[in-house]
């Protein structure tokens, strides 16, 4: 019988095909095609398969069936000042989910600010990738309605809003979520509670306004002075919320529509001697680690089961041709931290 391979080196066909005394060709059977192999001779190559401690190579696997094994996600729409906060997180949970899937992650971008469908096309030309996972899909964005006409497999975190029909999407409940982030505050006690979003026409912000406007609407607090609106930067958003914080008073709250906003609120409250949660409740949104690492509360993402989600519409795409007949709606968590805390 033959010797294992060291430790160092991994098993190979050959190591596998010269324990058994069988050819290359009769082990490649056994693992592909086992019907074609005697049942003696099937077990016996199994046998030193297990033994060895073989593992079949993906990337041959992926040569026979011409694919790359691979997805491609782009980085650029993203902007290079929103990495951080739904992104990171995003781009982690699907390099974890991605063997599960059978496949990788490739990432790909450049030094512009939004999609270049040139990128794609280079991609997709060099086989280097399957299919693709969009992210932050807007009004007029040029990406799924190219891919779609190209025939090229790819599902959106988030909605394709200028095409209602297409439906190989997950997105989070963004009402459900600032809704929930409003009963919290009920709960706990906050009297006036405003709401610090982006501007109008943002559809992600938008949503997410909605379900503070529904809330507060429900317990009778609605107002329209309670909300002010910012761009996603820092310093903007600090200058949004010093009004907005004093229009809700001690004793108030406000709900922001990302965790970036909820931090200007936080440092507001800092500089002007107060506390938050004692004087002024905040809740963000995404559960990022920058909330986490403010004592924030904040609206989760559940970005494990949306990349899982995603991938499998992208394999089931490949496999059967065909997307799913409807997108996928998850709902957020709240994560309370002392920054609603009275």
């Amino acid at each position: 019988m033959a010797t294992p391979p060291s430790a160092r080196a991994r098993a190979t066909v050959n190591d596998v095909a010269l324990a058994a005394g069988v050819s290359r060709q009769t082990v490649s059977n056994a693992l592909m095609h086992p019907e074609r192999v005697r049942p003696q001779t099937l077990q016996r190559v199994h046998t030193e398969i297990e033994r060895l401690g073989y593992t079949p190579s993906t990337a041959a696997s992926s040569l026979r069936q011409q694919r790359a094994g691979a997805v491609g996600m782009e980085l650029t729409g993203q902007g290079a000042d929103t990495l951080s906060d739904a992104l990171a997180p995003f781009l982690v949970s699907l390099t974890i989910c991605a063997p599960r899937h059978e496949c990788h992650i490739v990432t790909f971008g450049s030094d512009g600010g939004g999609p270049v469908l040139e990128q794609y096309r280079e991609m997709w030309r060099s086989r280097l990738v399957d299919a693709f996972v969009l992210m932050d899909t807007h009004h007029d964005d040029p990406r799924p309605a190219w891919l779609t006409g190209h025939g090229i497999p790819f599902a959106s975190f988030g909605r394709v809003w200028d095409d209602p029909s297409f439906t190989a999407w997950a997105d989070v409940d963004g009402r459900a979520g600032t809704d929930a982030a409003v009963e919290h505050l009920v709960s706990r006690g906050y009297g006036p509670i405003g709401f610090l979003g982006w501007p109008a026409g943002s559809l992600v912000g938008d949503e997410r306004r909605q379900g503070w406007a529904d809330a507060t609407a429900r317990h009778d607090r609605s107002h329209a002075t309670l909300q002010a609106t910012t761009e996603q930067r820092f310093p903007d958003a600090v200058a949004a919320a010093g009004p907005l914080v004093e229009r809700v008073g001690r004793g108030g709250a406000v709900v922001c529509a990302s965790d970036m906003l909820a931090l200007a609120v936080h440092e507001v409250l800092l500089t002007r001697g107060m506390t938050p949660g004692r004087d002024v409740g905040i809740v963000g949104f995404d559960g990022s680690q920058s909330a986490r690492a403010h004592g924030l509360t904040s609206i989760a993402q559940p970005y494990r089961a949306i990349a899982d989600e995603l991938l499998t519409q992208v394999h089931d795409q490949l496999t059967t041709g065909r997307a799913h007949s409807t997108g996928s709606m998850l709902t957020p968590t709240l994560v309370a931290g002392s920054s609603s805390q009275p």
